[in-house]
């Protein structure tokens, strides 16, 4: 592809109780005359840790090093401030994050990429799973995973699936198990990679799954290797417990049409799944709470009936009461237990679904978490599912830590209600509550967590630890649970010899796993208490979470991954991808040093260097010139314009939606103003034009904390004040000051809006001849402060306040000779963008600035969080 050849990628997998260690690695050569840039692009597990990258080029070795993030970014600012790297761009997706990195070499010059990464596989459904992101873009003379497990346990099934995966592809797929080992391996020629018999695309682009379960003649299985321990608990055939569960569901306008259709359909499967044995209610937050049941009911068959009557009627109204809605359970399930109307060995959860902010009754984040956990007490966890990008995730993850639980985002896709109806099953089946393994205190040091609410069918409880004298190599463990019928207690002892002969194939492991999987658990746990300290707690959590990383070389949410890159070839016109001043200096040959490029963080991100074809000069004079401060913006049919200033470079996308579509343009809970648009569209359709043209026919901006409504359309302001009303016209020329709200009227020309302390806006007029046949007056919407909105702002607008990074890629020429196409990398996406102008009216509708900027087609899609639709809402208000 464009005269570079990867002729080598191999994916080699070691799994040794559980815990993988994978090591990517990708042989490229540059076929073409010229030199040229290489890729290196790979999607982790998110639950994966990086350990290591380096890449080898003519023999030399450029490796990265790991740091901490800080050290690490001042090192990667310094480095852009010489024009010498590209920006970041954060990578993620659902289950993946992305590492990308490339690199200029010469004609016929070859490059070796490795990396390795490792991550403890989970168990869930009665399996382990290992999920490989195959996708190399092209066709590879040498393709080739191969997947070694070791287990000491045995193993007693093993499957590799890949959703790319022909049936002519199917017999490729080798896999063998016998006692403790197993084998996958996956080589397909290059003729079987092909999509068809004379394509050249590859078929090699999807999921590659691995899957596998161990052997258990005991409940657990302990293992002893230099000083560290590891403790794997998994009963099994044990009686299920029943369950009281409460479903608090948010009903609030937000959730109208396919999210509350999703939301229907997953509850009445999950109601098919509910045991007789069970005990259940729902929880409906809108403005108001309405419950199905004043008390827990059991699950008999004519109760599933009606409750499945109660759920094909839910439908949505008003607010988010959030914090009614969720006392209300605890409520409920509390007097429940108190009451005993359920029964005493009985697994009680709450399952909470929204997909917004609190915005009626108590709305106060910090009130709401801490009258949960003092609610709660402790007894029962709390799962929060948050539907779509507009909750605030950080309050669920919180509240959910505090209380035992964990938080989940359901995607806004097609499969939201498998997904719901997914968690569901993976806790629909308590086996034993209570359960601690106890290790004695004075023989061991630094030991994860060990005590555990609930114990899950087909999951597995996993603890890691350091003995106090490295020398020991014997453990008693004293474990405990409450079962359906009675408690489980036991006594379990292992010594070091007994792991040693499970683990005399030497080829199967590597280094100190055991140390390894320890570390990994121990910093994974730390990250989780970090999310609810505060204060110093929180300082120490992280200091200890920094120190691991940095010891066991993982790359962390605190450390970065530097990755020197070697210095350019010759006298090249190649140049870092830096926005104005860099390229408009190509010619100066700035690259004379090498290129310090930073992986930061854990959520990786792309380094990008540009060769520059002389040809393409006059491209760059016109995509880089200096240019007058901009806005965050909405304007004309419409078009969003999202400035990015550490870029000094601007985004737009259009939206294409129909006439009477109310958009929501911001939403921020922490200071209660939001903003939203209905869409208007000519006075008739063009029949010449594919797509019709619409504006901003009217805006409604609100703070909530003030009881302040605003209405603007091209006729008239209209400002309500709890009950009072006053309006006014664009012929007045006014400035207007009371509590909370200064506005100015220039006349038949602009307003400006400042509510509270929070952001200001510039509302411009747009008039049209009144006898055009076509057009209509429209609105423009410009926020200058948005600086002042809090972090949890989002919407179409509001999401685009908090720092968005991006990198562009490949400029090349367009369909349109004037405006160049390029790639860009956001938000873990690769996107098709056009170099173009906007119009800037901010001033006045008369006299627009030219405004330049990346343009991403599509309403947006990988640029805005979820898909334009779900920005539409009931009304302005």
């Amino acid at each position: 592809v464009n005269g570079i050849e990867i002729y080598s990628m191999k994916i080699d997998s070691k799994v040794t109780s559980r815990f993988a260690h994978n090591v990517i690695t990708s042989q490229a050569v540059n076929r073409g005359n010229v030199h040229k840039e290489v890729f290196f692009d790979v999607e982790l597990p998110k639950t994966a840790f990086i350990t290591n990258f380096s890449m080898t080029i003519d023999g030399v070795t450029y490796p990265g090093t790991i740091k901490e993030k800080e050290v690490a970014k001042k090192q990667y600012e310094k480095a852009v401030s010489k024009g010498q790297t590209a920006g970041l761009v954060k990578a993620s997706g659902r289950k993946t994050e992305k590492f990308t990195v490339s690199v200029n070499i010469e004609a016929a010059s070859k490059v070796t990429f490795e990396l390795t990464y490792e991550e403890l596989l989970k168990r869930q459904f009665g399996k382990y799973e290992m999920f490989i992101k195959v996708k190399p873009k092209q066709l590879v003379k040498d393709f080739e995973i191969e997947v070694n497990i070791f287990e000491p346990q045995g193993i007693t099934e093993l499957e590799a699936e890949g959703t790319f995966i022909t049936n002519d592809l199917q017999n490729i797929v080798k896999k063998t198990f016998s006692d403790k080992k197993g084998h996958i391996s996956f080589k397909p020629t290059l003729d079987q990679q092909r999509t068809c018999a004379n394509c050249s695309q590859s078929v090699l682009d999807g999921d590659f799954t691995v899957r596998y379960d161990v052997k258990r003649t005991t409940p657990d299985n302990l293992q002893i290797v230099n000083g560290y321990f590891v403790h794997f608990f998994a009963p099994t055939n044990l009686p299920k417990l029943p369950k009281n569960v409460i479903f608090v569901i948010d009903v609030s306008g937000s959730m109208s049409g396919r999210e509350i259709e999703q939301t229907r359909e997953a509850l009445l499967k999950i109601l098919d799944d509910v045991k007789e044995d069970d005990f259940f209610n729902f929880i409906l937050f809108g403005s108001e709470v309405r419950t199905w049941k004043e008390t827990l009911i059991k699950a008999t068959p004519e109760n599933l009936d009606e409750a499945k009557k109660f759920v094909r009627g839910i439908n949505t109204e008003g607010m988010t009461n959030l914090y009614g809605g969720i006392m209300r359970g605890i409520d409920i399930l509390n007097a429940a237990h108190e009451g005993n109307l359920v029964p005493k060995r009985s697994a009680s959860i709450i399952i909470m679904l929204t997909d917004g902010q609190p915005n009626v009754g108590i709305s106060n984040i910090q009130d709401i978490q801490a009258h949960v956990k003092k609610a709660i007490e402790g007894k029962f966890p709390l799962y929060n599912l948050g539907f779509g990008y507009n909750v605030d995730y950080s309050f669920l993850e919180k509240m959910a830590l505090e209380n035992k639980g964990l938080t989940r985002r359901i995607y806004p896709d097609s499969d939201a209600a498998l997904q719901l109806q997914g968690f569901y099953d993976e806790v629909s089946n308590p086996m034993l509550m209570d359960v601690e393994l106890n290790y004695p205190e004075n023989e061991i040091s630094d030991l994860t967590k060990n005590s555990f609410k609930h114990f899950y069918d087909g999951s597995e409880i996993v603890v890691a630890g350091r003995f106090v004298d490295n020398n020991q190599n014997s453990l008693t463990v004293d474990v405990r649970g409450e079962g359906a019928n009675d408690a489980l207690s036991y006594t379990t002892q292992q010594d070091a010899e007994q792991t040693a002969e499970a683990f005399q194939e030497q080829e199967y492991i590597f280094g100190d796993y055991i140390e390894r999987l320890w570390a990994y658990l121990t910093i994974e746990q730390l990250l989780e208490e970090r999310i609810a300290a505060t204060g110093e707690e929180k300082e120490n959590l992280t200091a200890e979470a920094l120190d691991l990383s940095l010891k066991y070389k993982f790359v962390t949410p605190l450390t970065s991954m530097v990755v020197t890159k070697p210095e350019d070839y010759g006298n090249q016109d190649g140049i870092a991808d830096k926005p104005i001043e860099v390229l408009n200096m190509y010619l100066k040959n700035l690259l004379s040093k090498p290129c310090t490029c930073m992986v930061y963080a854990k959520l990786l991100f792309v380094v990008k260097l540009i060769s520059v074809k002389p040809s393409f000069t006059p491209q760059l004079s016109y995509l880089y010139t200096a240019h007058p401060t901009w806005y965050t913006s909405v304007d004309g049919d419409p078009h969003f314009i999202i400035s990015v200033p550490q870029k000094e470079d601007a985004i737009c996308f259009n939206i294409n939606e129909n006439p009477g579509a109310v958009l929501n343009l911001i939403n921020d809970p922490v200071t209660g103003i939001t903003v939203n648009g209905e869409l208007i569209g000519d006075k008739r359709a063009n029949s010449d034009a594919k797509i019709q043209n619409t504006y901003f026919g009217k805006l409604g901006i609100a703070n909530k904390h003030l009881h302040l409504k605003l209405t603007v359309t091209p006729e008239k302001i209209t400002i309500q004040n709890g009950n009072e009303k006053t309006g006014f016209t664009w012929l007045d020329s006014v400035t207007l000051q009371q509590e909370g709200l200064t506005l100015t009227i220039n006349r038949k020309k602009n307003l400006v809006l400042s509510m509270g302390s929070g952001a200001s806006f510039v509302i411009v007029l747009h008039q049209v001849w009144k006898k055009h046949p076509l057009h209509q007056d429209f609105l423009g919407l410009y926020i200058l402060e948005s600086d002042k909105l809090s972090e949890q702002t989002h919407g179409l607008l509001g999401q685009f306040f908090h720092p968005i990074d991006f990198t562009i890629l490949e400029i090349h020429p367009g369909s349109d000779p004037k405006k160049p196409d390029a790639t860009m990398i956001v938000k873990n996406n690769e996107l098709t963008v056009t170099r173009g102008w906007q119009k800037d009216y901010r001033r006045g509708p008369k006299h627009g600035i030219d405004i330049p900027c990346w343009f991403v087609h599509n309403n947006g899609a990988g640029l805005i969080d979820g898909v334009h639709t779900d920005y539409i809402v009931s009304s302005l208000f």
